[in-house]
């Protein structure tokens, strides 16, 4: 009896170890990842950001990036980016405290690891841009300066 006891307590202990969040962001390894989208060091927490989600039927994954620029470029290219499920998380350029990034607000004229130049913090201020207007600020900075080089889904080929 006590064998069957046991097994399903450990059971249940690998089943808790082996199941990851399915909401909000994650840790991140600072400086041992790399942004999906550009592949450099996600390290400054200050401008990192995440998306979770995944297309549909399949199991949500979250994806970690350098710079909210990355999210919004790499986003475009995502048949899900829609979707309600999907979310996108951004660091507090003050505290690298972890933001809705539809709820935050965007200063401009920072020095972001990809040179977007946003900063997110939660409440607004003189000039902030709310997340639809970051949006267009950065594929307009991609379209202008083709940060990445590679393939840019902004411009025709």
């Amino acid at each position: 009896m006590y064998r069957h006891i046991l097994l399903s307590c450990l059971f249940l202990i690998a089943l808790g170890c082996t199941q990851s969040e399915t909401t909000g962001p994650g840790e991140v390894r600072w400086d041992r990842e790399t942004c999906t989208r550009c592949n450099m060091a996600v390290g400054d927490r200050s401008y990192a950001a995440q998306v979770r989600g995944a297309p549909a039927g399949e199991k949500s994954r979250l994806y970690k990036f350098d710079d909210i620029g990355c999210v919004v470029i790499w986003l475009d290219t995502q048949a899900w980016k829609d979707d309600t499920g999907t979310e996108i998380w951004v660091a507090d350029h003050r505290n690298g405290e972890w933001l809705d990034a539809h709820k935050a607000f965007y200063i401009t004229g920072k020095i972001s690891p990809m040179n977007y130049g946003l900063g997110a913090q939660a409440e607004t201020a003189e000039g902030a841009l709310d997340f639809s207007q970051a949006i267009e600020h950065i594929r307009m900075a991609e379209n202008e300066h083709h940060r990445h080089g590679g393939h840019n889904p902004m411009k025709p080929e």
